[in-house]
């Protein structure tokens, strides 16, 4: 059993609850454990950054100190969460003073960061711990009417490339492929959904997520598979409004990569968080248990 702190983020806890259901669903047939930090707080991400960033580096490092006390990695599956956690790691590291003012927090609080932690996202841990074949040994139903158009988002890999290309990631692609599903090639991988535009300067939010969609949906892809909290609800939750803006768009189911995976691995989609969805992925479900069971397949002999 291979043992990670947690860090699931505000998100995860909230409104994509989903996500963390299915993560520990396929957290456990893979020998992983995730230990939640106790009294874990906010990232800093969003408001805290854009108001007052010394704050956003100083809730960031309390995190960071808790998780350096387990001595274990801290996996974040946020995005958000993610990239604001190595952030301030890196800027802890090249700029004196905001060390100095994030040592002082700390020490009010009666805490040390000593900057040994390593951060992670789920995917990463996916692919160079656990490995791609290990997957495909628990996998347990081939994902054949699954064609997914990978969304990696603007934040996973950019700009902490540590485990995947900065314009166009595989990693995921690769993975559901071995549990064979059909990825579609497009140039959308990273192109930002819109963020927080969507709900702050409505018609850009809208325009962004119709464009990822529409995109989607030309390259032949019957969902989009994210990893990221907001991506996921950006392109799912504001769908009935792009419908009323573009007379051209149908609907897209959403989900994140996790719950694809658990799919695979036959776990049962109540389990996964699926019935949280608000576009109902129900068709390809219905059409992925009409499969044979894999031992069932009749393979032709050659005459």
């Amino acid at each position: 059993m291979s043992k990670y702190a947690y860090y699931p983020g505000c998100s995860i806890k909230g409104s994509a609850k989903q996500y963390e259901e299915s993560l520990f669903a396929i957290c456990k047939p893979l020998g992983i454990e995730l230990q939640e930090l106790p009294d874990w707080n906010c990232c800093g991400a969003t408001m805290y950054v854009s108001v007052d960033e010394k704050i956003s580096f100083a809730l960031s490092a309390r995190n960071l100190a808790m998780a350096e006390e387990t001595g274990m990695d801290l996996v974040a599956p946020c995005s958000a969460c993610y990239v604001v956690l190595k952030k301030t790691q890196d800027y802890i590291q090249k700029y004196p003073e905001i060390r100095a003012n994030v040592d002082k927090a700390l020490t009010a609080a009666e805490m040390v960061y000593r900057g040994t932690v390593r951060v992670r996202h789920p995917l990463e841990v996916l692919i160079h711990d656990v490995g791609i074949e290990k997957i495909r040994e628990t996998a347990k139903q081939p994902l054949k009417s699954f064609k997914i158009a990978c969304y990696y988002g603007c934040q996973i890999v950019r700009p902490y490339q540590e485990f995947d290309h900065p314009c166009y990631p595989e990693t995921m692609d690769d993975m559901f492929r071995t549990l064979g599903a059909e990825t579609v090639d497009w140039a959308f991988k990273t192109r930002c959904c819109g963020g927080s535009l969507t709900g702050t300067i409505e018609e850009v939010g809208l325009r962004l997520n119709y464009i990822l969609i529409k995109e989607a949906q030309r390259k032949g892809a019957n969902c989009i598979v994210t990893i990221c909290p907001l991506c996921q609800f950006n392109l799912e939750a504001y769908q009935h409004k792009i419908l009323k803006k573009y007379r051209d768009f149908s609907e897209m189911p959403i989900l994140y990569f996790t719950q694809i995976i658990g799919l695979g691995f036959g776990i049962a989609p109540e389990k996964l968080g699926i019935k949280r969805s608000i576009i109902s992925p129900k068709k390809i479900i219905e059409q992925l248990a009409a499969q044979p069971e894999p031992e069932q397949v009749q393979i032709p002999i050659s005459s």
